[in-house]
């Protein structure tokens, strides 16, 4: 499963959002996720101090659950793991993007902005297909050989 797990993080840097929360949570928010392209263990959000995660992190890492569905980065994940706030200014300056500037009057030294840390642990993930053609082309050689449609790669994967 090393290849899952290889095009699960090169795939995620094409993500554009998700739904996170905490495992106690009553419910999950959706997020815009970054992944630091050097070193791809970590997937980061950048919220604000007065929000229902950062407030539940503020004591320390929470058990947490990202769920992504995106059909154009061809990933479909739902990924357990733990949320951290970090004060962690190099982490920022990787992560940091037009998005998260329009949230922030006064770009990455607003005193605001509260960098999360998701590690994931463990997850359940579906690789499939990016291009329409090639969805189609599995389709239709399902329906006129034998063969079943090749929509990609599912497994679970532990970080």
């Amino acid at each position: 499963m090393t290849d899952l797990k290889h095009a699960f993080w090169s795939r995620m840097d094409d993500v554009q959002a998700g739904m996170l929360g905490l495992k106690s949570g009553p419910r999950l928010i959706p997020m815009a996720p970054s992944v630091d392209d050097d070193v791809p263990d970590h997937i980061w959000f950048i919220t604000a101090h007065g929000t229902d995660l950062a407030q539940a992190t503020a004591q320390g890492a929470q058990p947490a659950r990202f769920v992504v569905a995106d059909g154009s980065a061809g990933l479909y994940a739902d990924i357990d793991g733990t949320l951290a706030q970090v004060d962690d200014a190099q982490a920022l300056d990787e992560v940091w993007s037009v998005f998260a500037s329009a949230w922030f009057d006064e770009g990455k030294e607003d005193k605001d902005i509260c960098l999360l840390r998701f590690s994931p642990a463990s997850a359940d993930v579906s690789v499939t297909p990016t291009s329409g053609a090639k969805v189609l082309f599995e389709i239709a050689k399902g329906n006129l050989t034998d063969d079943r449609p090749d929509m990609g790669t599912q497994g679970p994967i532990t970080f």
